[in-house]
């Protein structure tokens, strides 16, 4: 099964290429506590799942890297072909209006609609690579500006197109002390947009990842990408290739018996329905152990209703609005944005 990945702006593409870059070193390291046959198996369900490959043997990227502007994807794609180990494929940049301050609007509504064929046609082709789609992974930044606009855009493309793919956004939290100035609107319409089409967002926090650089791996001067390779570890290991496996850790004490509490989950979800578990013996990147969560819980309420706030407090006073009209996005936009947040933010406290 095939994951098609989508890099869009800056963001997208930069993350994307240290994801790949992980994905490839962990297939390609010493076993570890696996045997050879399963070493094997594993190094071909991550080919498969990731990459495609040329006729001299170099495998390619299963992925579209999107942006405005060429500098970051000539980037990536150089960084990748010196690795000398894979490559990408498939890609498109497109000149930006000068004067459309990077926004979210413009990219929605301009730039998405106004390059949706060559992007969705870049994406077909990749598909077409595939012999058994699973789905497609979306990555791209929630605050900045046409990038997550466009991000919106395609997502929205991909669920009229292939209704029954997994859609999954990857989108990275902004800074609680603001990189952009209209952030806080660039995300609920982010947010308001994907809720509607996306199958699932993985969520990652910049100031969660910054604490982990600094903290856990003691960097002191912390760069994008020490924060990118971080986020690829994290998003590399949830997308390792396991198996299901309840019930079948062999420690003295399961050190998973304490998920099965009921009191974790809300009433109407038995645990049972609600935490699964899945294994495999295979070392990643090296490490004898590791361990991912992925978890729908209460743990973004705060932060989302703080952005929700900030943007209400911006929209209350007519701030910046203009930037977003001239694009057209309405006032109703972001009326319908908040409501459909607000109602998210209610639901969860309510769990």
């Amino acid at each position: 099964m095939s994951i098609v990945t989508v890099q869009l702006g800056q963001c997208g593409n930069q993350i994307g290429f240290e994801v790949f870059d992980t994905l490839f070193s962990d297939s390609h390291s010493s076993q570890g506590l696996c045997s050879k046959r399963e070493n094997e198996a594993y190094q071909a369900s991550c080919k498969e799942r990731f990459f495609s490959e040329e006729e001299n043997g170099v495998p390619i990227a299963r992925a579209v890297l999107v942006d405005m502007e060429p500098k970051v994807i000539n980037q990536t794609l150089s960084k990748a072909a010196q690795s000398g180990r894979w490559k990408y494929g498939q890609h498109a940049y497109f000149c930006q209006k000068q004067g459309s301050g990077n926004n979210w609007a413009y990219g929605y509504s301009v730039h998405g609609p106004r390059h949706e064929e060559s992007i969705m046609n870049l994406i077909q082709k990749e598909v077409e690579k595939c012999d058994s789609l699973s789905g497609f992974f979306i990555i791209m930044s929630m605050a900045g500006g046409t990038g997550s606009g466009i991000g919106a855009f395609v997502t929205q493309n991909l669920q009229d197109r292939y209704a029954h793919s997994l859609k999954m956004n990857q989108i990275i939290w902004p800074y609680g002390t603001g990189e952009v100035i209209v952030q806080n609107y660039n995300s609920i319409l982010t947010l308001s947009h994907l809720y509607r089409s996306s199958d699932a967002l993985l969520v990652h926090e910049n100031d969660a990842v910054h604490k982990i650089c600094a903290k856990l791996m003691n960097i002191k001067q912390i760069s994008f990408s020490d924060i990118n390779q971080v986020l690829a570890h994290q998003l590399g290991s949830v997308f390792q290739p396991v198996y299901a496996a309840e019930g079948s850790f062999h420690y003295r004490r399961n050190p998973l018996e304490g998920f099965k509490d009921p009191a974790l989950y809300t009433s109407w979800l038995e645990p049972v329905d609600a935490f699964n578990v899945w294994k495999t013996q295979r070392a990643f990147s090296k490490y004898e152990k590791s361990a991912s969560l992925v978890s729908n819980s209460q743990f973004l309420v705060k932060p989302l209703d703080m952005i929700v706030g900030k943007a209400w407090n911006m929209f209350a006073s007519k701030a910046y609005l203009h930037q977003y009209t001239k694009f057209g996005i309405e006032e109703e936009d972001f009326l319908d944005s908040f409501t459909l947040l607000e109602q998210v933010v209610a639901s969860y406290y309510n769990l």
